[in-house]
């Protein structure tokens, strides 16, 4: 027996409009849209934190959709550090599509770190207008190829209100040459860091739209691109969405055991809650097929992967700790100079269990050196007549041509009790190591928190990617805290007595 039910064209045609007007209604609270998704794209974008310190992906929707209708936005920017599979570029194609059709003449640009993980986000995005499955869940939905003044092309799509959005290549004359309203860096870790400079100053605000540039990216190095932004996020007002396979996991079933999982223990019970589109099998397998530090880096969104960092035993929770000046153990000094590269200063005692403790740091660049000498000679609390002795890069006694003096000189003339010993980099490198986490498993390094550019270094010191790995990276950022602590190491821990020569 069949039980359809044939309504009269009249109605069809009536219900068909109702539909076409609220897809043309602009959402105008935070579930107007999730409901808009829904029915439109047949997305469930989820809204729901699991772990305390992340957020749920509709956070990162919401900041970039309604930017332009709050008074009170004045900035777009934003940072998405999610994990792989965790729906970042989908999400980031729906925010283009929501900004080109209720935002009259908003001009979208798309820049990734490769060509085709640019195309993925424009392919989504494709989907939507044609109609497609959403994210291969969702029943195939009307299209929104009726907002377009001109069928689309394979970078570029106009828009019947003005707006539109194109996809850049990775090159100085594309991004350059671009002045819009919204650049999404869609895997900015695998940025040319040349091109990513340039992208910062291609966005404007007009016509009632705010400029954006929104950065999303797995954080793969603690040396990388998302490594920096993330960081200067923290002390600015650019906000950081974070999440991770747990907010886009699927809810795990009663019947799986939890003692027997394997994810148990970094679960601990939250797929429980979750209610997201990633198949917990296919989370199961990726653990299975790849090291503990990728799935922390990939997935968990924990902590960047340690492959090609120098110092992989620095441990945050072991080696930082606060350590104060005590008037009661000798005190040391450990010198890098540099001049448009840092000129580095750390002042370091050693206890009587000859734990290293680095109680201080001095970094300054684009200085003379009289104008260093001043302030480390005074640096409260620690008086020069205290310092045992301050150790320096061998280079230092290398003349001017123009002054007709060197570094080490002008310090010595300025009463700075200097020494240094010659040392290959890999020598004051295992010594660093040595004292990171010794061959009984002892730590005799200790940093305190005031030391946040050699921490910093610590975390993020590192191999060439390519080619030789034999010496780590001259980057100029993070090998001169590094280097002045090899002079320190070196100098200390040699048998002889460091060379004090005179000039």
């Amino acid at each position: 027996m069949n039980n359809t039910i044939l309504l009269p064209p009249e109605k069809i045609l009536a219900a068909s409009s109702i539909y076409e007007t609220l897809r043309r209604t602009m959402p105008k609270t935070r579930t107007d849209l999730k409901n808009y998704l829904k029915v439109f794209l047949g997305l469930d974008i989820g809204d729901t934190k699991i772990c305390p310190e992340h957020n749920a992906p509709m956070d990162y929707l919401w900041h970039s959709y309604r930017s332009d209708f709050d008074e009170r936005s004045t900035n777009g920017d934003c940072v998405v550090w999610a994990g792989r599979g965790g729906g970042k570029t989908l999400i980031a194609a729906v925010a283009t599509l929501l900004d080109c059709i209720f935002k009259p003449n908003c001009k979208v640009r798309i820049l990734a770190g490769s060509e085709l993980q640019a195309s993925r986000m424009y392919d989504y995005l494709l989907g939507f207008l044609r109609g497609g499955p959403a994210c291969g869940q969702g029943l195939a939905k009307g299209g929104f190829e009726n907002f377009l003044a001109e069928p689309e092309r394979k970078n570029k799509c106009t828009f019947l209100n003005g707006s539109d959005v194109e996809v850049l290549t990775q090159s100085a004359a594309s991004v350059r040459g671009s002045h819009i309203h919204k650049l999404r860096c869609d895997e900015v870790e695998l940025f040319d860091r040349q091109i990513f400079e340039m992208a910062k100053f291609v966005t404007k605000s007009s016509n009632g739209i705010v400029g954006a540039m929104e950065t999303l990216s797995t954080m793969h190095q603690p040396f990388g691109i998302m490594h920096e932004l993330v960081s200067k996020a923290a002390s600015g007002e650019t906000p950081v969405f974070k999440w991770c396979v747990w907010e886009v996991i699927e809810r795990c079933r009663p019947e799986r055991s939890c003692s027997r999982c394997p994810l148990s223990s970094d679960c601990q019970g939250r797929a429980r809650k979750a209610n997201g589109y990633l198949k917990i099998d296919d989370c199961l397998a990726q653990m299975h097929r790849s090291s503990r530090s990728a799935f922390e880096s990939e997935m968990l969104c924990i902590r960047p992967s340690l492959e090609n960092v120098v110092f992989a035993e620095f441990d945050p929770q072991i080696h930082i700790a606060p350590v104060d000046y005590n008037p009661a153990l000798p005190l040391y000094r450990a010198i890098d100079f540099g001049f448009v590269n840092p000129f580095v200063c750390l002042w370091i005692q050693v206890d009587g269990s000859g734990v290293v403790r680095v109680i201080d740091e001095y970094v300054k660049s684009r200085q003379t050196i009289d104008v260093h000498a001043d302030e480390i000679k005074n640096k409260a609390p620690y008086r020069e007549d205290n310092v045992i002795a301050t150790f320096c890069d061998p280079a230092g006694v290398g003349v001017n041509d123009v002054t007709g003096t060197s570094p080490v000189s002008q310090l010595r003339s300025m009463g700075i009790k200097l020494r240094y010993k010659r040392s290959s980099i890999l020598e004051g490198i295992e010594l660093i190591r040595r004292a990171l986490y010794s061959g009984d498993g002892q730590n005799n390094l200790i940093i305190s928190p005031r030391c946040g550019r050699l921490i910093e270094a610590m975390q993020c010191y590192h191999y060439p990617p390519a080619g030789s790995i034999e010496l780590p990276l001259k980057d100029g950022i993070y090998d001169h805290p590094i280097d002045a602590l090899r002079y320190f190491f070196v100098n200390y821990s040699s048998s002889a007595i460091a060379k004090n020569r005179r000039y």
